[in-house]
């Protein structure tokens, strides 16, 4: 009966952080979609720029210890409690560092003083953010992330009005700025009125120290993802011009928001399972199977799918205005499906308590992302992503390597998991190829590619009975999980 409660709660997780990422992606395209047709695409490489910035604030104020925590399998009052107060008052020395280099950071990009003042302000979300970090956190351990996914939503709706309200009103990269301070607000504002939880306990050096091992592996390989992830806008922001960084900002979120979905809810679903079945190295590798056959049944079908459609898509939502961002879109979506898949072998090195292993992954992952930028940056933006990709694809069967002789499951298992889903999506995109002969204008074009591909990959796995497509079926249909 353990087992079919595990499945159950497992199920339910996995239907709220879907909820969750759907209805946030919803919203945050709509605002995603007016703000574009709003604002050129320097005010996007304005507020990349200093987006890049965030992101590792960001990460020195969490320091690895919230992940840290949901690995542990008893975390204590005085564990929950240490994280908050570390992250709230490390957010605010981050923020005053980053306060005062203001004037530096736009002199870097070339922004002519336009810079400073919106990202003095938009700095502030990272702190907001840092008092809500504990929040979810408990919430992710116990499996219960209904709030979780409420929060999000109100938080988006909050923010999306805000923000196209201000485009309207011609505040230009304001908007953006002032979207992302209001989305942080509501939804640590939210979390704080429901979770019924409140620190009771002192700041504890003995706390710190029990989770400071995984915590300062998970911390480091945070930061050679973090650099990874930003050092291209970085790069171009700097090298190029803050209008190509606009562009590539642009197909960088639009690619994200399937990328970054699919790994969250992978994520924040299964780590929680894979690390209550530590102990039990046989329990663990049937949980790694499902984990992997479910990830690669959604990941291959959903990014390909994305990288097919993505002219008629861009030219139903922008026009012809951002053009110059779908060949750098389908390079980012092609890539995030050996991202997702790498997301997903973390989770299983961190299940174990092995994030040290992760530092020297994530220092593999950064040393072939440099080689590629050397190679590829005299020849242009297109060339730059493109080595980006290359780097992901090589970086991902090293992963397949660790992870494999870290958890002791065999990484021929593990390719032959993911080749049925592989060739099933390349077979659904033949219609998809050919539709465009037949159709041209965007609308009609793009839902007959939807659905033409939707069909032929159900229906294909239908006619091989494939378990995973059962059971997901048997969810959504409200049937027992066998």
């Amino acid at each position: 009966m353990e087992g079919e409660s595990l499945k159950t709660k497992t199920a339910q997780t996995l239907k709220w952080n879907t909820i969750d990422r759907l209805s946030s992606q919803v919203l945050y395209a709509i605002t995603g979609i007016v703000l574009a047709n709003l604002l050129a695409p320097e005010e996007f490489g304005l507020v990349g720029a200093v987006l890049v910035f965030q992101a590792f604030a960001a990460l020195f104020v969490d320091s690895g210890f919230s992940n840290a925590l949901v690995q542990k399998k008893s975390p204590t009052e005085a564990d929950y409690c240490t994280v908050l107060y570390f992250n709230i008052g490390m957010s605010l020395a981050i923020y005053a560092v980053l306060w005062f280099c203001s004037p530096l950071i736009d002199t870097l990009f070339g922004a002519g003083g336009r810079l400073v003042a919106p990202a003095r302000v938009m700095f502030l979300s990272f702190v907001i953010n840092a008092t809500a970090i504990v929040q979810t956190n408990r919430l992710t351990k116990r499996m219960d992330v209904k709030m979780i996914a409420v929060s999000n939503t109100i938080g988006l709706v909050a923010s999306g009005a805000v923000g196209i309200w201000l485009a309207l009103a011609g505040m230009e990269a304001w908007a953006i700025v002032w979207q992302t301070i209001v989305l942080a607000a509501v939804k640590s504002l939210l979390l704080w009125c429901t979770s019924h939880w409140w620190p009771s306990e002192r700041f504890s050096m003995a706390s710190l120290r029990s989770i400071f091992k995984v915590g300062a592996g998970i911390m480091a390989s945070s930061f050679l993802n973090i650099l990874f992830q930003n050092i291209y806008s970085f790069i171009i922001g700097a090298y190029y011009n803050l209008s190509k960084l606009g562009y590539y900002t642009q197909a960088d979120k639009w690619s994200k928001m399937g990328v970054s979905s699919l790994s969250q809810v992978v994520t924040a679903s299964f780590l929680p399972i894979l690390s209550g079945c530590q102990d039990n190295l046989e329990r663990f590798h049937r949980m790694m199977s499902k984990t992997h056959k479910f990830t690669a049944y959604i990941v291959f079908p959903s990014m390909l799918l994305l990288a097919a459609i993505a002219t008629p898509l861009f030219h139903l939502l922008f026009g012809e205005k951002w053009d110059e961002a779908i060949p750098l879109f389908q390079m980012l979506v092609v890539r995030g499906i050996f991202v997702v898949l790498t997301s997903l072998y973390n989770n299983h090195i961190i299940a174990l308590g092995a994030a040290r292993r992760m530092v020297y992954s994530e220092a593999v992952k950064d040393t072939l992302a440099i080689v590629a930028i050397i190679a590829t940056l005299p020849f242009g933006i297109g060339w730059l992503v493109g080595g980006q990709v290359i780097a992901t694809v090589v970086y991902f069967v090293y992963a397949v390597w660790l992870v494999s002789s870290t958890t002791q499951y065999n990484s021929w298992t593990m390719a032959k998991e993911l080749l049925p889903y592989v060739a099933l999506s390349l077979l659904s995109l033949v219609p998809v190829t050919l539709l465009p002969l037949l159709l041209h204008h965007p609308l009609p074009l793009l839902a007959a590619q939807v659905v033409a591909f939707t069909a032929v990959y159900l229906a294909a796995n239908s006619l091989l009975h494939s378990r995973i497509q059962q059971e997901v079926l048997a969810y959504l249909l409200h049937r027992k999980i066998q």
